[in-house]
């Protein structure tokens, strides 16, 4: 599979709506009601208000089973024991918090699919922390049924990998073909709001050429939000850590690519720079003279005895492409990330070589049928 699915041989440019596998239709797309942005409904903070509104009714009274600990305090584990736990009220102001998440969920799915990027989408692919839960699969299930309901045509699934290493994975279907044969694995970068995770991404190659049996094999998360760093600080933190894992896997035999892939919040151009999106990163990432891309090639110019390349794109486009292996029985498919915004990007699958000449030599033959009857007529 991995010869139809991994086609080019040059180094893809920051953002490109092209990629060996897959076209990128749309991502990053900011859909507004009268109330903002709509992302803003379907969000990991929008689940904690929901939950919040379901809690007052029993707080007026003093029977809230959660006591006074505040909803954005209670953890996903703790949210999900509940749904299964013997505390009937409090696994129903869970269940109810699921049900009305899932409404605004459909709702602003809907939107989506209603816009000329999302047409004719077939299956939605559902990443971000959220849905590393059992409430985040729930909501994501019940939203399916609801969509089906109204006849809406298209599946929805949790992302396959867990959603700390969907973004690094992903990053593997930013890179040029012959990083596969010659190496196995890459460096890769995962930036967030909150967070910045580096890792080491096995490409398991031999074991499954589609790149579905891709592994991170280690990684390290730095919680930038809790140091608030300037922007050069959070680039030297990054280069230290990469340099780190450099290290490590060239102890354990790596072959390790002159490659890093990087995920980022935002719209990306490019030349590498960020156009907008990035107001949550540590400094101002949106500003003309910063240049990520450039900054890790400086501060890591080669990697074994190859020159460093660097390619980033968005952060939503890098989970969806950890999914690209399991999305071949349709065409057209997306990725919504539900995190401290919504995340999203659209996909066409790139048709494989074989498949584009026989469509090309059955539209000459189409065309050579057609000219020989309007001959005859």
């Amino acid at each position: 599979m991995a010869e139809d699915l991994i086609t080019t041989t040059g180094i893809a440019g920051h953002g490109a709506s092209r990629l060996p596998s897959v076209d990128i239709d749309s991502f990053n797309i900011e859909l507004k009601d009268d109330d903002g942005f709509l992302g803003d409904r379907a969000s990991k903070g929008a689940f904690r208000e929901i939950l919040d509104r379901w809690r007052k009714p029993l707080s007026k009274s003093g029977e809230d089973p959660f006591g006074d600990e505040p909803s954005d305090e209670i953890s996903k584990k703790v949210l999900d024991e509940i749904l299964v736990g013997e505390d009937v009220e409090a696994s129903a102001i869970v269940h109810s918090a699921i049900e009305e998440f899932a409404r605004e969920l459909a709702y602003v799915t809907r939107r989506f699919l209603r816009t000329k990027a999302w047409a004719k989408t077939e299956r939605i692919v559902v990443g971000g922390g959220f849905r590393e839960s059992r409430l985040g699969e729930l909501a994501i299930a019940r939203t399916e049924i609801m969509l089906k309901s109204e006849d809406f045509k298209v599946d929805m699934v949790p992302i396959r990998f867990h959603p700390d290493d969907a973004g690094l994975i992903g990053t593997l279907h930013l890179a040029p073909s012959w990083i596969f044969e010659a190496h196995d694995s890459i460096l890769a970068v995962d930036i967030g709001g909150t967070n910045i995770r580096c890792g080491v991404v096995e490409t398991n190659w031999k074991k499954a050429n589609d790149l579905s049996k891709a592994a991170v094999w280690k990684s390290e998360l730095w919680r930038h939000a809790d140091d608030e760093p300037t922007r050069e600080g959070a680039v030297k933190r990054l280069v230290k850590m990469l340099k780190g894992l450099i290290a490590e896997a060239e102890e354990e035999g790596f072959r390790l690519a002159p490659f890093i892939g990087v995920s980022c919040p935002g719209v990306i151009n490019e030349d590498g720079s960020i156009e907008k999106g990035a107001q949550n990163l540590p400094g101002n990432w949106e500003s003309s003279k910063f240049n990520l891309p450039a900054s890790l090639i400086e501060g890591i110019p080669s990697i074994g005895d190859h020159d460093t390349a660097v390619v980033m794109h968005n952060d939503g486009v890098a989970q969806g492409l950890a999914e690209v292996p399991f999305m071949q029985d349709v065409e057209r498919w997306g990725v919504l990330t539900i995190g401290t915004g919504l995340g999203n990007a659209r996909f066409t699958n790139r048709r494989n070589g074989k498949d584009a000449k026989k469509e090309d030599s059955k539209d000459k033959d189409e065309k050579k049928a057609k000219k020989s009857k309007d001959s005859k007529d």
